[in-house]
C-alpha cells in the first residue's frame, strides 16, 4: 500500500510540475487529511454523463476503469467511500458491487440520504467530502466541508465547489480525486 501511495504522490508532484498547483496544495491538501468519509455523484462524475439506450430500454454507459483502480486504493488505505445518486437503475449499483463501495440510490432528493450516509459513518459534515457535477447536487455540497466538482460539471455546480478537477466526468476525474486524497494521506504518515 505505501508504494501505490507513494507512486499516487509522484504523479501528482508531476502534475503539479508540468501544470502548476491545480488547487489541490496548501490548505486544501491538509483538508483532505482530515476527512473521514468521501461520497461521490455517479452519472457525469463517474461516466461522461451519457448514456447508451436499447432498443429493449436497457441502458449502458462507460466508467473509466483508473476510476475503478484509483478507488479500489483508496478504499483499502481505509478512507470510506460511497456512491449517492439519483438515478435508480443497475448501472451505478453493478458498478459498486464489484469495486466493493457502498451505493445508495434515491428517486430525487439526495441531502436527506446523505445527511442519514454521514450519520451511519459517524461522522461530521465537516469531515466530509462530496463530489458532483450537476445542479441536483449542490445541496449536497453545500452541506458537506469539502465540495469537488468535475471539470465539466455545469456552471453553478462550479460555483459551489470549493476545489474543480482537471479532468472532466468520466475521463479521470474520480481517479484524479482519490489519488490527491492518496497522495496527502501519504504525505501525512
Amino acid at each position: 500500500m505505501n508504494l501505490l501511495r507513494s507512486i499516487a504522490r509522484k504523479l501528482v508532484q508531476a502534475d503539479e510540475r508540468l501544470f502548476g498547483p491545480p488547487g489541490w496544495t496548501g490548505p486544501i491538501r491538509a483538508e483532505l487529511r482530515g476527512i473521514r468519509f468521501l461520497v461521490f455523484d455517479f452519472d457525469g462524475v463517474w461516466t461522461n454523463n451519457q448514456v447508451v439506450v436499447m432498443q429493449d430500454g436497457t441502458e449502458a454507459v462507460l466508467c473509466n476503469r483508473s476510476d475503478g483502480l484509483g478507488v479500489t486504493h483508496l478504499r483499502e488505505s481505509g478512507l470510506p467511500i460511497s456512491v449517492l445518486t439519483a438515478e435508480v437503475n443497475p448501472v451505478p449499483l453493478r458498478r459498486c458491487e464489484k469495486l466493493k463501495i457502498p451505493c445508495v440510490q434515491v428517486a430525487r432528493e439526495k441531502l436527506p440520504a446523505l445527511i442519514e450516509m454521514i450519520a451511519a459513518q459517524g461522522a461530521k459534515p465537516s469531515d466530509v467530502c462530496y463530489v458532483g457535477n450537476d445542479v441536483n447536487d449542490i445541496p449536497c455540497m453545500a452541506h458537506v466541508g469539502l465540495p469537488i466538482a468535475v471539470a465539466d460539471a455545469q456552471p453553478r455546480c462550479i460555483n459551489a465547489a470549493r476545489v474543480v478537477t482537471r479532468a472532466p466526468g468520466g475521463y479521470g476525474a474520480v481517479r484524479e480525486v482519490v489519488d490527491h486524497f492518496l497522495a496527502a494521506r501519504e504525505h501525512h504518515g
